[in-house]
């Protein structure tokens, strides 16, 4: 079930970022800063939203995390969606990624930009978000390192 996180999900958070076979050491610190920051301010505050995909028994299965983009008409950003590494391929992250843009269209949001690396272990995500109806918009070459180029989507909403 998608749903607002509770205060307890911190954990579950942080060891599905963990436990992925992509995000580094400091993407995961990355994420456990915005959780942080979510937990202190609120939503609005931290400009940090965030949605979760849980069984009933309170097991997470993936959440996502996304929030407006300053200076921009309506446009939002996905900063981080995960999901367990034993669930993929199962549907959990479709479910994140609808329940994250029918959020923001609610909030009033009318673009929503995706940024990811172009490392080969990426693959399935660009292919995914291309899947899902996303555009590539953007490669910019080297931007993260050499040889690790940042690759934008988008999806009008």
């Amino acid at each position: 079930m998608i749903s607002a996180p509770s205060d307890k999900d911190g954990a579950q958070i942080h060891a599905i970022s963990a436990n992925t076979s992509v995000f580094s050491k400091e993407e995961v610190e990355t994420v456990d800063e915005l959780w942080d920051e979510y937990q202190a301010q609120g939503s609005e505050r931290s400009g940090y939203y965030w949605l979760v995909d849980k069984e009933e028994d309170g097991r997470l299965l993936g959440y996502a995390c996304y929030g407006p983009r300053t200076l921009t008409d309506r446009t939002y950003d996905l900063y981080w969606i995960a999901v367990d590494p034993n669930l993929r391929r199962g549907g959990v992250g479709r479910r994140l990624l609808a329940a994250t843009e029918e959020a923001i269209r609610t909030l009033g949001g009318r673009l929503l930009v995706l940024e990811t690396s172009g490392l080969p272990t990426y693959v399935p995500t660009r292919n995914f978000y291309l899947t899902t109806g996303y555009t590539l918009e953007a490669t910019l070459k080297d931007f993260y390192k050499d040889g690790d180029d940042l690759v934008i989507f988008t999806k009008h909403l």
